[in-house]
């Protein structure tokens, strides 16, 4: 059983290492390098990027779609498993909450970031067209960015109460927060009962509207009637990609985080192992999606189909193709339905190979059709004809992936990383069902 002073002593939150200085700083420099891109951008125009008329989604978008679908890990890793009681779970859901948050805040700001005009923004609200896919993704987007924010706050209302009374004496700066933000709790019946209702209507929200947003982020490919995009096979293949992308994440920011805060007596091997059979499960799935999305075009011979995925198969795509589909996909896959490819080092590996195949996935699903256009590209410059990001693009695309680092390292500092009344109250559960059977 858990000593529940050390227990909150453990998870309380901490001042920064010296490591965490540095890394903080790190961060916060990559996102002063990528404001300073981005004014220039927007002084000069989108022609600082290298995207034309052929390839008008670049980077941007492909960074877009990875943080959608990181996002979901919200809806899979949390909701799911809330909702089906998994004991498993508990010390890793809250982690897995603030992944959700720093991901579709920064999928807002990064379709802001591919805006020309970002000043016009306001007018896809006010001149939306309801048969359009991209005014279902401004809607989506905002309220699954609300209903994410709401699934990280409410289970944190009962810690909040306990980390203010934790810091009553020590009282740091930011203690006074945790009494504002607890509401009052003081953990009554009334309020337990209103308490656990609301996180279980919160978690069914977050399902259908992360299906969606997924569903939709799909559409708005699909439609386009594009060789490599025109499928109906896009929606369940984005959103088994967003499978492995979101807990792939959480692996890698769980690892990270059990390390830095020396919580191997809370998550532990068991933990992984248990993440590792879903990381499987989600890599199973996305090859079966794939091959669904290759094989068929290949079998059905259409010669804008043959070009297409000869350009990924054999050609300009091949390497970072194969790249991606093998070692980021297959290998990890094979690997993990070993029980010693689930311990935690192999585990971190992993993630991160999967998360950056996640990534170069994107990249490779938008920019590869874009050069495959309606018409042949003919009376255009040279550098029309392929399309890599520029050093602009490149910079502010990683200071959008630093301010979402950024995001997390910050909730992690402040917010307590496992669920401590949720801990305790499985651990008084399990203490009495062990008395009834005694």
């Amino acid at each position: 059983m858990v000593n529940y002073d050390v227990f909150i002593k453990d998870i309380a939150p901490k001042k920064f290492t010296k490591r965490g200085v540095i890394w903080v700083t790190f961060l916060v420099i990559l996102i002063v390098a990528g404001i300073i891109a981005y004014i220039d951008q927007l002084r000069q125009g989108q022609v600082v990027t290298n995207m034309r008329d052929y390839v008008l989604w670049g980077i941007y978008i492909s960074n877009f779609v990875f943080f959608v679908a990181t996002s979901f890990v919200g809806s899979v890793a949390v909701a799911i498993l809330r909702l089906t009681n998994n004991p498993w779970r508990t010390p890793f859901v809250r982690i897995a909450e603030i992944i959700t948050v720093a991901a579709i805040v920064m999928a807002g700001i990064t379709i802001m970031i591919d805006m020309a005009r970002p000043d016009r923004l306001l007018n896809l609200f006010v001149h939306a067209r309801l048969q359009s896919p991209i005014t279902w993704d401004v809607i989506i987007i905002p309220t699954y960015m609300v209903i994410s924010i709401l699934l990280l706050y409410f289970p944190l209302i009962p810690d909040f109460a306990l980390l203010k009374k934790h810091f009553e004496k020590a009282k740091p700066k930011w203690s006074k927060w945790y009494g504002k933000l607890s509401l009052k709790w003081t953990g009554s019946k009334i309020q337990k009962k209103v308490h656990t209702k609301s996180i279980a209507i919160i978690c069914v929200m977050i399902i259908p509207v992360g299906l969606l947003l997924q569903t939709i982020d799909a559409w708005l490919f699909s439609t386009t009637y594009r060789v490599g995009w025109d499928s109906t096979n896009f929606a369940p293949y984005f959103i088994s990609g967003a499978f492995v992308a979101g807990i792939g994440s959480l692996v890698a920011v769980i690892y990270v985080v059990r390390k830095a805060k020396k919580l191997e007596a809370y998550i532990t091997d068991y933990h992984f192992d248990k993440l590792g059979q879903l990381l499987a499960l989600a890599c199973l799935l996305y090859i079966y999606f794939n091959i669904n999305e290759y094989v068929i075009p290949l079998f059905n011979s259409k010669k804008a189909d043959s070009e297409h995925l000869q350009t990924l198969f054999s050609g300009a795509y091949a390497f970072p193709f194969w790249a991606v589909t093998i070692g980021g996909l297959v290998l990890p896959t094979l690997i993990l339905l070993f029980k010693k490819g689930r311990k935690p080092l192999p585990m971190f590996i992993i993630s991160i190979i999967v998360v950056i195949g996640a990534w170069w996935k994107r990249y490779i699903i938008v920019t590869p059709t874009l050069m495959h256009p309606f018409l042949p590209i003919q009376g255009v410059p040279e550098s029309w004809h392929s399309y890599f990001p520029s050093l602009h693009e490149w910079i502010i695309t990683s200071a959008t992936l630093a301010m979402a680092l950024l995001i997390i390292t910050l909730l992690v500092r402040y917010v307590p990383v496992i669920p401590i009344q949720r801990t305790m109250d499985e651990q008084e559960l399990s203490k009495t069902k062990n008395q009834q059977e005694l």
